[in-house]
């Protein structure tokens, strides 16, 4: 259904109580829905069970490791396009560590991955040096430094 707010409000994008409202057509219109909660897929479970074993890991990674990320992270800002909020250090140790998985699918599973997995057959991710070098992460000035390792 078409919404009309008052107060000089023109649209709203959101969930507020039972209903969701979406911005259409440069914010002049506004159209309001039932909120339904989207059935759990498949996907949804594996992409859950990934995240919180990834999450866990995350936990279990050095603190040094975590600071060359984060100015791994700044010195990559210029690769971010303008208006795009830049990646945290943990979407980019996630970003490297789906690389990862993807250059030995057979042997890597990010779902059951452990730090200790990682500690035995993680050389080429060990560093953000080493991450770089061997093309899990995109290349930025000064990522020579960064050798803390996992």
């Amino acid at each position: 259904m078409k919404i009309t707010f008052k107060f000089g409000i023109k649209t709203f994008s959101g969930t507020v109580d039972e209903m969701t409202f979406g911005s259409y057509r440069d914010d002049t219109i506004c159209i309001g829905r039932k909120y339904v909660i989207p059935a759990l897929t498949a996907n949804n479970t594996l992409r859950g069970t990934i995240m919180k074993n990834l999450s866990d890991i995350w936990a279990s990674v050095s603190s040094g490791y975590k600071a060359d990320l984060k100015i791994y992270a700044l010195k990559n800002a210029a690769n971010i396009p303008q208006g795009k909020l830049p990646p945290t250090a943990f979407s980019i140790w996630m970003q490297m560590l789906y690389a990862f998985a993807k250059s030995d699918a057979e042997h890597i599973d990010l779902g059951t991955l452990s730090y200790t997995d990682l500690q035995t057959i993680g050389a080429d991710i060990a560093t953000v040096k080493a991450a770089v070098e061997n093309g899990y992460l995109a290349t930025v000035p000064g990522a020579e430094d960064l050798t803390a390792t996992m």
